[in-house]
């Protein structure tokens, strides 16, 4: 208390020094009256509220759980444990939990409005901007205006009718009008013709921004995915699928297919022990538009005013597959196996990898970890549960986990010692991953790793990838041609269907272009080996396609959207996500996410919730 009192009378006598003998001291002067109003309409001030525009695009893409999860290729692990009365997430088993306050559809949907916000201030402030290029000006507005109607597009497909602001927002506000999903598709294609009329072709401007071939690329999204007219609310006519052909090849023209398919990712080893650390390249010409990320530490974040989870650089390195800290060998937490940012997140469902021909299919062999090395010497490991008596020595560079291709499944001798087999490491076939632990070797996070965005050397517990994300790939135009001409759109200027989806099968056979490769004939029923090719040959149709842009797009921020447009998202997932299979309640309702809570309840009148929800 004294202590307490004698600070008290010492700040007295300060203030009152300060108040008699500097007058001048706590003098203010405002070095800055800048505002959005005198800011944004100086030619710097703007190109930075367009700069602002992209830098949205990484949180969005960061909320990825709406487009990943739920569906056929991606789950979650132990789905054995739905049998022994566990629930399951909700995103997988669309239960009665899926309802307007799961957190995925709150974060998706203020991020697309934040982003629509910024997009429609550009817009807005267009007549105001003083000194400026009028051509680069025109330019810029025509970028926000892509950028607008990327984030309705992603918005309309989640949600269907949606509100649709096209103005600024400068007066507090709780009227919110949604607007039919037809109208929507409207606005989007009108914004994307008039910038794809304005924005440079590619090579022509600073890379990263939006080009003529972005909004190209969207064009033919756009008119594949209205075409489909999903319960004829989206105003598709049989025109939208030529206009999917004519924008799509264009795409092809522009941008030309990259040889090799590993090319396109960071490139890796797939034993950590002999890692070199290549130089990465996310430049592509196959690449029309990507999610920029930076070397800069300092520049390779998001916004200050979203969570923490946003404040990193490209985390796709870090969210597929189970993890690998605990495996026997394991230096523990270390970037050799770096899965911080989705240890269980997103694992590949098992019928998924019987949709590749491991043998000739490239991909395959980038995109998935088939081997597991021990990372440093173990004296004594006890491989069984049950049999503690039992050690074996592990050496730095053995394989410890071994994950066989599904064509050529181990049998009980040739697995691991862990469960009565001959091999001094763990051998786990394809139904034997994801599930229940039943070995020191083998628990239920033990599950291939997905490879495909793995970037080397990045240290654990930081996920500061680096490679920019793309979002539109010309591989994707051959299989959107591929789809618009199936749906009845005229022969595109390659040819037929078969000729546009046999080229993506090709490139991904490599040296074995022309061979047919064999997937699963029932991807779902592992214990079924019967086999067919997935060579387009008179047989093209719309599962193929979708098998082929599994193999091709995995992880590329488009599966939900592409069962949702082809109405096959019930069907393909009810099929193939173990824990839909197990627990699934699938219905039509949730061809449609349910409007957030929270704006439902801000908004006077109440606008309507979506059906079911």
């Amino acid at each position: 208390m004294k202590l307490l009192n004698k600070q008290y009378i010492i700040a007295l006598v300060l203030m009152a020094f300060l108040g008699t003998g500097c007058e001048d001291f706590l003098e203010e002067n405002s070095v800055s009256y800048q505002t959005t109003d005198n800011y944004y309409v100086t030619e710097q001030g703007f190109e930075d509220l367009v700069r602002s525009n992209y830098t949205k695009l990484r949180e969005i893409h960061k909320e990825r759980d709406l487009v990943l999860m739920g569906t056929d290729i991606f789950t979650s692990t132990a789905w054995d444990e739905a049998a022994n009365g566990n629930q399951g997430g909700v995103l997988n088993v669309y239960d009665i939990r899926f309802t307007s306050n799961v957190e995925a559809t709150t974060k998706l949907w203020d991020l697309l409005y934040k982003q629509i916000s910024r997009t429609n201030t550009a817009i807005s402030r267009q007549e105001g901007v003083q000194g400026m290029d009028p051509n680069i000006l025109a330019i810029r507005v025509a970028e926000a205006k892509f950028l607008r109607a990327y984030a309705y597009f992603y918005a309309v497909q989640q949600w269907g009718d949606i509100p649709m602001p096209l103005e600024e927002t400068t007066t507090a506000s709780r009227e919110v009008n949604k607007v039919p999903a037809a109208q929507v598709y409207d606005q989007i294609i009108q914004d994307l013709e008039e910038a794809e009329s304005i924005l440079p072709a590619k090579g022509n401007t600073e890379y990263g921004r939006a080009t003529k071939g972005a909004a190209q690329f969207l064009l033919a999204r756009v008119h594949l995915t209205r075409g489909w007219n999903f319960n004829n609310s989206l105003g598709g006519t049989a025109e939208d699928f030529d206009k999917a052909v004519k924008y799509a090849d264009m795409i092809i023209a522009d941008y030309p297919l990259e040889s090799e398919y590993r090319n396109l990712f960071p490139l890796h080893a797939e034993n950590p022990l002999e890692e070199t650390f290549p130089a990465q390249n996310d430049k592509n010409d196959e690449i029309v538009f990507a999610v920029q990320f930076s070397d800069n530490i300092l520049t390779n974040g998001s916004d200050d005013d979203e969570p923490s989870e946003y404040a990193i650089g490209n985390d796709y390195h870090s969210i597929f597959g189970g993890g690998a800290e605990d495996i026997p060998g394991s230096l523990g937490r270390t970037s050799d196996y770096n899965r911080h940012g989705g240890k269980g997140n997103y694992i590949v469902t098992p019928a998924t990898y019987r949709l590749f021909d491991p043998d000739i299919d490239t991909r395959y062999h980038h995109n998935f970890v088939e081997a597991m090395y021990a990372l440093t010497d173990v004296d004594g490991f006890v491989p069984d549960f049950d049999d503690p008596s039992t050690t074996i020595n592990i050496a730095k560079g053995d394989t410890v986990l071994y994950f066989p291709p599904w064509n050529n499944p181990a049998s009980d001798e040739d697995k691991g010692m862990d469960v009565g087999g001959s091999k001094p490491y763990a051998v786990l076939n394809l139904d034997e991953i994801g599930i229940n632990a039943i070995s020191p070797y083998h628990t239920n996070d033990k599950t291939p790793l997905m490879w495909k965005f793995w970037e080397p050397g990045i240290p654990y517990d930081d996920a500061q990838g680096t490679f920019d994300l793309a979002l539109f790939r010309s591989a994707e135009a051959y299989l959107i041609a591929a789809e618009a001409i199936l749906k009845g759109a005229s022969n595109g200027n390659l040819g037929n269907a078969e000729v546009y989806y046999n080229a993506i099968v090709d490139r991904a056979l490599g040296v074995n272009a022309g061979a047919n490769p064999l997937c699963a004939e029932e991807p779902a029923n592992l214990s079924s080996m019967s086999t067919v090719s997935y060579r387009a040959n008179g047989n093209l149709d719309i599962d193929m396609i979708l098998d082929e842009r599994a193999r091709e797009l995995m992880g590329e921020y488009s599966r939900w959207f592409d069962l949702k447009r082809t109405e096959k998202l019930i069907e393909r997932t009810t099929l193939m996500n173990p824990w839909t299979a197990a627990l699934g309640q699938m219905e039509e309702m949730h061809y449609l996410r349910p409007i957030p809570q929270k704006e439902v309840d801000r908004s006077i009148p109440a606008i309507s919730q979506n059906v079911g929800y």
